[in-house]
């Protein structure tokens, strides 16, 4: 990370330099049992979106249009409760309340804005060890992602919605990574028709579908996950006609972002590899808070996310648009949260 930034923790699979030089990796939470797997994410060229000819195609998957990307890691499964109640429940600072051993990280993670108490548990019964975290905005998730940076001392951010596709397709050009044939679905992906398994539909413990050709999990389905873009639905005209390298819409208001890979709660359409989402204010609906939180989406039980980490050392102003509010709203109410108002 840049100077300045905390010391980073010892991983000597994670040390690469180069994109030869790129190893999978298991990134431990200082000071805790809890961590995730990264894969490494070869940078090349593929076609982003999907071709007229594809079932059940949107408009807003189209035109196609070709993407340079760089290297990157990516976790291998969807960021889990065990991971995420580190930061949104304070887990790490409890720790060390209770004796665990103090990590250089510490000072500079624990000055990052964490989540307000919420009003009902945001896993809503469905399931905490090993399942996917779920109800938390693109705010609050690239929140987690600069607290895990200064714990770790490595940069992680949501992935662009471009590196999503690139890594969720695998080298693929069909409808999903493993093919057209839908009923193959059930064999990659938790989505309406299989998520029940005795009982109502809900998400599922990570990692227990088959990966992709990168192995990669739950791509398809399990939870959508939220990427770094902004939802625009021509905004793949203008990138048609020519290369774009390391494309990303940056948000420009609160409503819509992405969220990309469907959800146990939806249909084979909405898995396929070039699907997109935009995020709407009904999804928190349901919010008893007034401004309502910045933090969950209390009507989203379908959402979640993955970490990505690029090989190049990010800027600071790069640093600030990864996990920065993007708009003043958001904002403000951070502001008022960190001087302990409403």
């Amino acid at each position: 990370m840049p100077a300045g930034r905390p010391p980073t923790a010892a991983v000597p699979e994670a040390a690469a330099r180069t994109e030869a030089g790129m190893k999978p990796y298991r990134e431990l939470l200082p000071g805790s049992d809890v961590g995730f797997d990264l894969v490494p994410i070869r940078g090349g060229r593929f076609v982003m979106g999907s071709p007229a000819s594809e079932h059940d195609r949107k408009d807003d998957e189209g035109p196609q249009h070709e993407v340079e990307l760089s290297p990157f890691w990516m976790g291998r499964c969807e960021v889990t409760w065990n991971e995420y109640h580190q930061f949104m429940e304070k887990l790490d600072l409890a720790a060390r309340s209770q004796g665990a051993a103090k990590q250089p990280q510490d000072a500079w993670a624990d000055a990052v804005s964490r989540p307000t108490p919420p009003y009902v548990p945001m896993d809503f019964g469905y399931g905490i060890d090993g399942y996917p975290a779920i109800c938390m905005t693109q705010f609050a998730a690239r929140h987690y992602t600069k607290w895990l940076s200064m714990k770790t001392g490595r940069c992680y951010r949501l992935p662009t919605e471009a590196e999503w596709e690139y890594a969720c397709r695998a080298g693929t050009t069909t409808a999903f990574s493993f093919g057209d044939d839908v009923k193959r679905l059930g064999d990659h992906a938790w989505y309406f028709e299989n998520s029940a398994e005795g009982g109502a539909g809900k998400p599922h413990p990570v990692g227990r579908k088959k990966p992709n050709p990168w192995n990669l999990f739950d791509m398809h389905g399990n939870v959508s996950e939220w990427v770094l873009d902004g939802h625009a639905a021509k905004g793949y005209a203008s990138l048609a006609g020519s290369t774009a390298k390391d494309p990303a819409n940056w948000p420009t208001s609160e409503y819509p972002h992405v969220v990309r890979g469907g959800s146990w709660d939806d249909d084979p359409e909405r898995l396929r590899s070039a699907a997109r989402r935009g995020s709407s204010k009904s999804w928190k609906v349901q919010d008893p808070q007034l401004p309502k939180s910045i933090w969950y989406f209390t009507d989203a039980k379908f959402v979640g996310f993955r970490v990505v980490r690029p090989l190049r050392d990010p800027t600071e102003d790069e640093m600030k648009r990864w996990w920065d509010p993007d708009v003043a709203p958001v904002a403000e109410i951070l502001e008022r949260q960190r001087r302990g108002q409403r």
